[in-house]
Formats: structure tokens, sequence, C-alpha cells
């Protein structure tokens, strides 16, 4: 805990099995109280390593449930525990979990009720090994995503974030795809909602295990994003009707 606030780390996990413990054995367990790892039916042998572990929430989803659906799995299972500050951390060694101390300190101290871990302030990205076109793209969104939605973050799609559990209790996040746009689509609510979200400076590691999706996927997650700015900007400035937006 931080000043009596309850931590939850959750961890949507998909054939995390070779890089589940370097991950876990990177979490700081001095602040954090739990952990919830949620195995979308992996191939592998994510939910037997995640017992080894001896992780005590391990939900293990008998269809897959895709990125989105697995979130909305994890999130319940925090919010039903009481936290009061959830870290969502990929299980692919991707992002450290050394940066966890600093992301729920801005949060307890009611600093800012979001904080993003961010691959692409500062050089990181591309000495990380992040793909040349995922950068430019990367950007390329996230600069459409700024000009429509008001705001001045470096990046949108980054999968370490940390929340205030108010935030969660305010968006409607289980309405959103079981996707991979459904991360987009919850900063696009936490926006909507004027939530100040404050970014840190993520290393990241791209290497054979970390999960990566194909071109294919990156393609339909764009145009996914692109709808979503579209959206947000004609429900903010026009009233228009989107269910994600509770509107």
């Amino acid at each position: 805990m931080i000043y009596d606030k309850k931590i939850v780390v959750v961890l949507p996990a998909y054939n995390a099995e070779k890089t589940l413990q370097k991950t876990f054995e990177e979490i700081p367990f001095d602040i954090v109280d739990e952990i919830i790892l949620v195995d979308d039916s992996s191939l592998d042998k994510t939910f037997e390593k995640s017992q080894e572990l001896g992780i005590k929430y391990v939900i293990r989803h008998e269809q897959n449930k895709g990125y989105g659906g697995n979130q909305k799995t994890c999130y319940n299972k925090a919010l039903q525990l009481n936290a009061d500050i959830v870290v969502m951390l990929h299980p692919d060694y991707q992002y450290t979990p050394k940066l966890i101390h600093s992301m729920c300190y801005l949060i307890a101290n009611d600093v800012y009720p979001v904080v993003l871990g961010s691959r692409i302030l500062g050089r990181g990205a591309i000495k990380g090994g992040m793909p040349v076109y995922k950068y430019i793209a990367n950007r390329m969104l996230t600069l459409f995503q700024n000009i429509l939605m008001g705001q001045k973050l470096s990046e949108y799609h980054t999968g370490f974030r940390a929340f205030s559990a108010q935030v969660l209790r305010d968006i409607k996040y289980n309405s959103n795809s079981d996707d991979f746009v459904f991360d987009n689509q919850m900063l696009a609510q936490i926006c909507f909602q004027d939530y100040e979200i404050a970014e840190i400076t993520c290393p990241t590691k791209y290497f054979e295990e970390a999960s990566s999706i194909n071109f294919k996927r990156s393609s339909i997650y764009g145009l996914g994003v692109l709808k979503t700015s579209i959206q947000y900007f004609l429900a903010k400035n026009f009233n228009s009707t989107f269910k994600i937006f509770g509107k």
C-alpha cells in the first residue's frame, strides 16, 4: 500500500509462459498488495507457470476473449477486490515493472488519476527495437488523435498504465471492443470525462518472446483508432451518441 491505498497489478496474459517469471520478479511487492493474472486461453503453459509462481488470483478463460475481453476481466476483478490503484502491465516483459513505484505515487499523492508509461518520450522506442513502421504509425495516429481530442499525449498505444479505481468506475470500459482497440477506447473515455493524464518515460524491449501484432492486425487497430477519435470529436463537440461514451 501507499497511504493506505490498496494497489493491484493486473496481468492480461496470452502465451506469456517464457516471460512471465521475469516480469513477476521485478514487480515491487513492497507497495503492491495483489496480483491478478487473466490467462486468455493460452496455447502454452502460462496458466501452469502462474500457479508455480504462487500468484493468488489466476483466472483462466476457457475460450479466447481477445485482448480487450481479457482486460475487462482484469479490471472487474480488481474492483471486486476493492483496489484503490490498478496497474495494467503486459506480462511479456516489454515494459519494466520497476516503474510501478513512480506511477503509483503520482496517483496516491493525488497528483494525477491516470499515468501512462510512454515509449515515445525520450528516444527509447527505436533503441529498444520498435519496428520503424510501428513507430511511424504510432506518431501519425497520435498526432491525429491529439488534434481531434484536444490532448497533448506522446502516445495512446502503450500497454503500461496505472489508474485510480475511481476512474475505472466512472468510465464504461465494459462497453468497449474485445479487440486491441480497447486500449484506445479506454483512453478516449478517460479524456471524455476530463481526467488529467500523466506520462513518464518508459524503456521498452522488443524481442522474439515479446507479444506483438502483425501488420494486418495493426492496420485493423489503426482504423479502429481513427474511428474512436472521430467518435470522440463528434460526441464532445456535437453531442453525438456513441455507446462507449455513455451517450
